[in-house]
């Protein structure tokens, strides 16, 4: 069964969230931000972020969203994450996102690669409301379901399925149990215990018919850990 795509609206727009007078600002503040972690961003999406930032920081007052409410903590943590994780999806693919929560990395993938056809699942209501308000906020075109992205998976197939602070290896190869085939292949972002994560499933049989490699490792800035990203698919 198709899930529901959710089209509520909150109380909240784009041009209600701050004088038209500060926008200038705070895209030169973002833009200053990205360069300061020397990010290859393209010029064209910076206006995109800066309001899907605004937005979800707006929202975030009433309904927890995200503990990054600045554009340092955006930049490094989320954006950082959003390209890295960018640089292993090949052109035009379909890509589901688990668990879309505030949009990291689902929406901000979308924003800054707009080649790819990004579907959102978020089982929570007002949070999948937020993201539509969100997307439509910024003219972004991005399908969002309010299901699980088990649900989602029982009928259509992705080319890359991607997952981020959504819980532990063991967690998502428990949901994904019965639709590895459609997943196409997983990326999940993991921070420093990635190891204990993979020793974990394992040692619950939850790996035996899956391939895992990780595929990207980088400096999580503001720490003395590295992320990792790793690949999981069917043998």
């Amino acid at each position: 069964m198709l899930p529901h795509f959710w089209s509520q609206t909150l109380p909240v727009s784009l041009a209600s969230t701050s004088a038209s007078a500060s926008l200038g600002n705070e895209l030169l503040e973002l833009e200053d931000t990205i360069a300061k972690y020397g990010l290859d961003v393209p010029q064209t999406t910076l206006s995109a972020l800066d309001g899907y930032c605004r937005l979800l920081w707006n929202i975030n007052q009433t309904l927890n969203l995200t503990r990054h409410t600045d554009f340092e903590k955006f930049v490094s943590r989320d954006l950082v994450d959003t390209i890295e994780l960018s640089k292993l999806i090949p052109e035009n693919q379909q890509v589901l996102d688990v668990g879309s929560g505030g949009g990291v990395p689902g929406m901000v993938l979308s924003i800054i690669r707009p080649d790819l056809n990004v579907t959102l699942t978020e089982s929570v209501g007002k949070k999948t409301a937020a993201l539509d308000q969100i997307a439509e906020g910024i003219g972004l075109e991005v399908e969002i379901y309010n299901c699980r992205a088990e649900e989602m998976l029982e009928d259509f197939r992705f080319d890359t399925t991607i997952a981020r602070a959504v819980g532990p290896l063991r967690k998502i190869c428990t949901w994904l149990e019965d639709c590895w085939l459609n997943v196409g292949r997983l990326l999940a972002t993991k921070g420093p215990k990635w190891k204990e994560e993979i020793v974990e499933a394992n040692e619950l049989k939850m790996m035996r018919k899956l391939l895992v490699e990780k595929v990207a490792e980088y400096p999580t800035p503001g720490t003395e850990w590295n992320s990792v990203i790793l690949e999981i698919k069917p043998r």
